[in-house]
């Protein structure tokens, strides 16, 4: 048995028609592409399914024993994508002894998965599907409009312009032009390091999940709102102290809210993360060795942060000399904490390598 291979690894396929991955066989593969095909007819993912069906007919009518699979990602491109595709693979391979595959590809983005099926399996060769359009269709403007369509483009490319538009035309009509410069800096710099870190696409997934949590009365929705409630106290409890504060300079009362409001924070980390782990403990029965990493991490970042804010209170003159050991303890054990959640993390990655079982037909 071998196996004809294709890719989504931005998972298009599951968000515009519902369905999960892997998809496995002829009809529902033809099925799938159908289905994308209606719901958006300029996805060229519909092209690739459907060269992959051409592809799998080809070779059965030459007398070979073939079968097709679809493997979806993520929309977040990247390693939960690549690992999303990775579990599926296995899962075909549990369900088919395949000997070879044969990936057929839209473009290069899906090619960059290719080390992922040679690692499991010998790969035969590549197709890619080239799509054919018409003079008008290629022309410029029809090409950005297209692209402006895409949500995610769309966020990543006319919401900083909107920003700019919108911030300096409220300061202008405020006589205030030199205010709106600084706070388009303030406002881009901060957008520009949440789209660095995907932090926006991990503030979406949470709201997600979230709703999730209330709509199936989930306990984690109320370990995420708790969680909340105790990032507002630390903002809250450092601000007042902030607000009191009789320190003269900045820094000094800035260190005062750190201190004041970094024990709620690691406390809040650690529900959050204590409802999550909870959540899949009533779904799957079995506790998830995340938490047993998730937790020392957060542990020693509270522990790191909270030295670095006494050693910069002692550089301030503030911490008597007397604290040094403190600091330092602070620190090494913050240190230590994450050293240990790193290690752990690899020993359970190691664990589940191990557990595996090497495919058939793998050399």
């Amino acid at each position: 048995m071998r196996l004809v291979v294709c890719i989504d690894r931005d998972d298009d396929l599951g968000r515009k028609t519902g369905l999960a991955g892997p998809v496995v066989g002829r009809e529902a593969a033809l099925d799938a592409a159908m289905r994308l095909g209606v719901a958006d007819p300029e996805d060229s993912d519909t092209n690739a399914i459907l060269a992959a069906v051409n592809l799998l007919d080809e070779l059965r009518g030459a007398g070979e024993d073939w079968e097709i699979c679809v493997l979806t990602g993520s929309p977040k491109v990247g390693v939960p994508s690549d690992r999303r595709v990775a579990d599926q693979f296995d899962q075909v391979l549990a369900r088919i002894h395949a000997t070879s595959a044969y990936l057929v590809s839209d473009g290069a983005e899906d090619e960059f998965l290719f080390p992922i099926l040679a690692s499991r399996l010998r790969v035969d060769g590549v197709r890619r599907v080239y799509i054919r359009q018409s003079a008008s269709i290629e022309s410029t403007y029809y090409t950005l409009v297209r692209a402006l369509k895409d949500p995610k483009l769309r966020a990543k490319t006319v919401l900083p312009f909107a920003l700019v538009l919108l911030i300096l035309g409220l300061a202008a009509a405020g006589g205030i032009l030199i205010w709106g410069i600084i706070g388009l800096a303030i406002v881009l710099g901060v957008y520009l390091i949440l789209w660095t870190f995907d932090v926006d696409e991990a503030l979406i997934d949470s709201v997600r999940s979230a709703s999730a949590d209330l709509r199936q009365g989930s306990v984690a929705f109320g370990f995420g709102l708790f969680s909340v409630a105790l990032v507002g106290v630390g903002f809250l409890n450092g601000y007042n102290v902030f607000v009191i504060s009789t320190y003269p300079t900045l820094l000094d009362r800035s260190l005062v809210f750190l201190q004041s409001g970094l024990v709620w924070w690691v406390s809040g980390a650690i529900v959050w993360e204590s409802g999550r782990a909870l959540r899949r403990w009533f779904l799957r029965g079995r506790f998830p060795l995340s938490f047993v990493v998730a937790t020392p991490s957060i542990v020693g970042i509270g522990f790191v942060s909270y030295g670095i804010v006494f050693l910069v209170r002692y550089l301030q003159g503030i911490t008597p000399a007397t604290q040094i050991p403190f600091i330092v303890g602070l620190i090494a054990t913050g240190f230590g904490l994450g050293i240990g959640a790193g290690v752990l993390q690899q020993y359970f990655k190691a664990v589940a390598r191990r557990s595996v079982p090497e495919p058939a037909g793998t050399n």
